[in-house]
């Protein structure tokens, strides 16, 4: 009965987030106050990508990641991702002059792992449960944060490009809030997983799994940033989806295949 509910919370999670979102939405419609925009960019950029964390935790193996380590991924791999990211493309602009799609995907892949790099020697040093589908969930977190904030900006950014039109900043969140699941989060996800498959059973394979993990999360990113079409979109994000599925999977059968002793001992931080 708890593994059905853990595999259907993430429903819950977005049904809930949609049903704020659309409370939030009419109170700002019916008063024409201000104020509510916050609150209504806030909830369209973190419930689709809140969710799909949900699912993806739900599915990862013998035990769940922490509240805890998934709040400090979201949170803390949001916000240094993106100020790195935004920090060294805007030097790297400024002594180029141009700044290639391919850079820009290096750069923003490599960001959003910092994060979830310090967990995993964190994690390591003081306990010896190395599943790499902790490092899938962890590297989703991590992208959902930066996701979320990159999300928001563009909202934010709508809303004033447009006089202070909803509409523009509804579609901006629609978009990019229903897109998230295939950009950042399944990205992040497949490269931390690599990353922890590395750590978990070092081997050249897993290493250059990792390194070809990494470089086809580039690809797509770029590919997500130069392509910009609906079919384009909807292609890409068939192939990133399928990819952390097939991921999960993976690393739920080698969940499986490590000693109770250690996939049952919690992890914590």
């Amino acid at each position: 009965m708890r593994d059905h509910t853990r595999r259907w919370a993430w429903l819950g999670v977005l049904l809930i987030g949609l049903g704020l979102y659309v409370i939030v939405l009419l109170t700002l419609v019916n008063t024409d106050n201000p104020n509510f925009v916050p609150a209504l960019i806030l909830l369209g950029a973190t419930v689709v990508p809140l969710s799909f964390l949900t699912f993806a935790q739900a599915r990862t193996g013998q035990w769940q990641v922490p509240t805890s380590a998934l709040v400090i991924s979201a949170f803390f791999g949001g916000v240094i991702g993106i100020v790195v990211a935004g920090t060294l493309e805007y030097d790297t602009l400024r002594d180029l002059g141009v700044l290639p799609m391919v850079l820009v995907a290096i750069i923003e892949e490599s960001a959003k792992l910092i994060v979830p790099v310090i967990l995993l020697f964190t994690i390591l040093s003081r306990h010896e449960r190395r599943l790499p589908s902790d490092g899938l969930v962890i590297g989703v977190a991590s992208g959902l944060g930066f996701a979320a904030l990159e999300t928001m900006g563009y909202a934010f950014t709508a809303l004033l490009a447009s006089g202070g039109n909803i509409g523009s900043v509804e579609e901006t969140l629609f978009i990019r809030g229903l897109t998230s699941p295939a950009g950042h989060t399944a990205w992040t996800g497949l490269t931390a997983g690599a990353l922890w498959a590395v750590i978990a059973a070092p081997s050249l394979r897993r290493v250059l799994a990792f390194i070809g993990t990494f470089a086809g999360a580039v690809v797509l990113h770029t590919a997500w940033d130069t392509f910009a079409s609906p079919v384009a979109y909807v292609i890409l994000a068939i192939i990133s989806l399928g990819w952390l599925f097939l991921a999960l999977r993976h690393y739920r059968t080698f969940a499986e295949r490590v000693p109770a002793t250690v996939a049952m001992r919690p992890l914590t931080i």
